[in-house]
């Protein structure tokens, strides 16, 4: 194992400068979800350069990709997911340029080490996780009902953490519609939108005391009228609704829109709900399969990893539910950093950043390397997911 470690180590070392360079180019060049074409051509070329067969247009979205290299159809299929989408306003403020960077290296490296070992290994590129989350279409499409195992580690700060949970979460629209009126000559003409979703708050608000306390719901006024001497038409409200499982979502989510019926009606206006997002499964980590990357992280001499306790989601929990998944996390300093922030973005090219980004690609080619040998600890991996309750 020691001889693996030295020869990835020195792999990484060898490629490191190409890594720095694709890093840096995609924060120069941040992308919005589902328009991130220079990041997605970007990846693709270093992959084909080193020997993968690269699908485009991967499931049926432009900025999707799938990178396959293998040596037989037998043994495992190992998928890495990468990210590479930004944020308004701040760009890589959730540092998915050094996310993309981390699962492109950690193909290369397995793909380098693979030799004679049957299996195939996967880099699938994954857009728009900040918004419309490509792998909730990809899970529904069938994209990981034949993988036997999918790896992402997501950057962080201070220190490495553990693989955990996140929630699972429906975006709601609510779009409330009345009838305008000069808002001092003839008020009793006109039906307040605007007062249907100030209600809608208020009735959320005195909600949250009957919720669990591990469950989110939070929102914002996206339109409110035009003028204030006009009772507006229209206002719409955009709201987030979280809980740790599917099943408290569903009920969670019922009485949320009930909220906004019981506002309508108490206003007097039209409601319609919709989502404007697409809604998230909850992560749920493998945990022989998260012990395992540990353990190889803990081999490289790193000994600070910690639980991370999440309240956000990400399109990573749709995963989850088609084939064992961990989604741990790797630090950029250590020092603490807020996420979607500038000063995310920043650390994420700062030199201290390469220390655990290559920290977890090795951590994770090794367990890559692992599974493709150990077929004992593969099956263990598969029985546990096969009995987690989804």
């Amino acid at each position: 194992m020691s001889d693996v470690k030295e020869k990835l180590s020195q792999l990484f070392e060898n490629y490191k400068n190409e890594f720095v360079e694709l890093n840096e180019y995609l924060y120069n060049n941040p992308e919005l979800g589902l328009h991130e074409f220079k990041a997605c051509a970007a990846h693709t070329a270093i992959l084909e350069k080193y020997g993968f067969n690269v699908t485009k247009n991967f499931a049926g979205l432009e900025t999707a990709f799938q990178a396959s290299f293998k040596k037989s159809t037998e043994g495992p299929r190992i998928a890495i997911l990468a990210e590479y989408d930004a944020l308004p306003g701040i760009g890589h403020g959730c540092g998915h340029n050094i996310f993309g960077v981390t699962s492109i290296a950690t193909g290369i490296l397995v793909k380098e080490l693979m030799k004679d070992i049957p299996g195939e290994i996967l880099v699938i590129g994954t857009p728009a996780e900040e918004t419309n989350g490509a792998k909730v279409d990809m899970a529904q499409k069938g994209v990981f009902n034949n993988i036997d195992i999918a790896m992402a580690v997501h950057p962080s700060g201070e220190a490495h953490y553990r693989s955990g949970v996140s929630q699972a979460m429906e975006a709601l629209q609510f779009t409330f519609k009345g009838k305008t009126a000069h808002a001092s000559g003839a008020p009793h003409e006109g039906i307040n939108a605007l007062d249907g979703v100030l209600m809608l708050f208020n009735s959320v608000n005195a909600l949250r005391q009957q919720t669990l306390e591990t469950a989110r719901v939070h929102g914002i006024i996206t339109k409110g009228g035009e003028a204030a001497n006009i009772i507006p038409d229209l206002a719409v409200a955009n709201f987030y609704v979280r809980a740790k499982s599917l099943e408290y979502l569903k009920g969670f989510v019922e009485r949320v829109k009930n909220c906004a019926k019981g506002a309508a009606l108490a206003t007097g206006t039209t409601l319609e709900i919709t989502n404007y997002e697409t809604s998230f499964a909850n992560l749920i980590t493998n945990n022989k399969l998260s012990e395992t990357y540990e353990k190889n992280l803990k081999s490289l001499g790193v000994t600070d990893i910690r639980d991370k306790e999440s309240h956000g989601s990400t399109d990573m929990g749709d995963v989850s539910h088609c084939c064992p998944t961990i989604h741990p996390y790797f630090p950029l300093t250590t020092s603490h950093l807020t996420g979607h922030s500038v000063e995310f973005a920043s650390a994420s090219i700062a030199p201290d950043a390469y220390k655990g980004m290559k920290e977890a690609t090795l951590a994770m080619a090794l367990t890559a390397l692992e599974l493709f040998e150990n077929k004992e600890l593969l099956n263990e991996i598969k029985e546990e997911f096969k009995n987690t309750k989804k």
